[in-house]
């Protein structure tokens, strides 16, 4: 159980409460219109109150200060605070493009107080609403109470728990050797958790409404400003599972300049220990490189050959889950419904920034990167895996 002042208190209650209220109303006013994206002018009063009820909970405290109740209530916080800046940003109450500094003056105060005490980015980050999510008597906090914000919570929680124990298993054999006949279990935990995240991204695309998710849970994920600075907005991938996964494997290298700027700009959105995770993970040789070196040195006995056919459909598996994310995700919830959305509203689609054209050739060169795909034009481990292939009879 968290231990909280009343100020911190106070807060988290009209975050689990007044808050998501508030949001529901609004994304209810948008999705009635004909242009459902747009925002200004919609919901004046509801607006309003949003605004000055979290500034009435706010100033008391920043006046407060960091009571220094340890990182979990801190981080917690930061969550809570980082929700309604994001709110504030959907609604237009704020406008990182419009504005030079943020108006919500308390807010990113306490903000970057609480982002440089934990070493974190300033704003709430994808942890904060799947695995660092405390839930209060079955309900976790969210900014809505719509079905499909929930449906899409609850499934990005579990793939990224699914990730986790992958990278978990694969870290786990690293000491081991590919030749140690226990490496093959962990291979294949790490397979199966694989599997597991394929069929939650299954299901969330079965459930998960195209409209809702475009319209209404989306644009909470958008950049915004804190104090003078813009934030990109909260990525799934903020996690360091998926990219242990990359290197661990060998399918991404971390000394490949675009990889490695990717490592660089999700460090701060990561938990502090993710951070120190993939650090570590930076400097270890990959589980790729040690089956080809093997071979070799003529090092391919029984245990090796079997091995290496579980490590394949390691790969295999989780080149699947990164085509899953691309041809399905990204494509069916934000590429299509993009394309009917009027000009006037392009700007600002994605939650990383940059233009949606940009970023779809950048997630379509990672997916690439993750299947091994037969690319001369980035550095895919495709040559290697058909090597590795042949030698396993696969």
């Amino acid at each position: 159980m968290l231990v909280m002042t009343e100020n911190v208190a106070a807060f988290d209650r009209w975050i689990r409460g007044g808050f998501r209220d508030l949001n529901t109303e609004l994304e209810n006013l948008y999705f009635a219109q004909a242009d459902r994206a747009a925002v200004a002018g919609v919901g004046v009063d509801i607006k309003r109150r949003l605004l000055e009820e979290g500034r009435t909970l706010l100033i008391p405290l920043l006046r407060e200060g960091n009571t220094d109740e340890g990182f979990d209530r801190g981080f917690d916080l930061l969550g809570n605070v980082g929700l309604y800046m994001a709110a504030c940003e959907r609604h237009e109450i704020t406008l990182h493009t419009r504005e030079q500094v943020s108006p919500l003056h308390e807010a990113s105060a306490l903000a970057m107080q609480l982002g440089a005490s934990l070493g974190v980015t300033p704003r709430f980050a994808t942890s904060h609403l799947t695995t660092h999510n405390r839930a209060v008597d079955g309900r976790y906090k969210s900014f809505t109470t719509l079905k499909d914000e929930f449906i899409f919570t609850d499934y990005n929680a579990r793939g990224i728990l699914g990730y986790k124990r992958v990278a978990d298993a694969l870290v786990r054999a690293l000491p081991m050797g590919v030749s140690h006949p226990v490496t093959g279990d962990l291979l294949t935990v790490a397979r199966d958790a694989l599997y597991d995240v394929a069929r939650h991204n299954s299901r969330l695309f079965e459930l998960l409404d195209v409209d809702r998710f475009f319209y209404c849970v989306r644009p909470y994920f958008k950049p915004h400003r804190v104090g003078l600075h813009v934030y990109r907005g909260a990525n799934a991938g903020d996690f360091a599972g998926i990219n242990i996964i990359d290197m661990l494997l060998g399918l991404c290298q971390a000394d490949h300049a675009y990889y490695s700027q990717l490592l660089v700009d999700k460090f701060l959105y990561m938990m502090p220990e993710d951070q120190a995770l993939l650090r570590d993970c930076m400097r270890r040789e990959s589980l790729m490189n040690s089956f080809l070196e093997q071979l070799d040195a003529g090092q391919g006995g029984e245990t090796f050959r079997a091995n290496l056919a579980i490590f394949l459909e390691v790969c295999a598996a989780h080149g699947r889950t990164a085509a899953q994310h691309h041809d399905e995700l990204v494509n069916k919830y934000i590429a299509r419904p993009a394309e009917s959305l009027k000009e006037e509203h392009h700007e600002n689609l994605t939650a990383s920034g940059p233009p949606l054209p940009v970023l779809l050739k950048a997630l379509e060169k990672l997916r690439d990167l993750r299947l091994a795909a037969n690319r001369d034009d980035i550095p895919s481990r495709y040559k290697d895996i058909q090597r590795l292939k042949v030698f396993a009879g696969a």
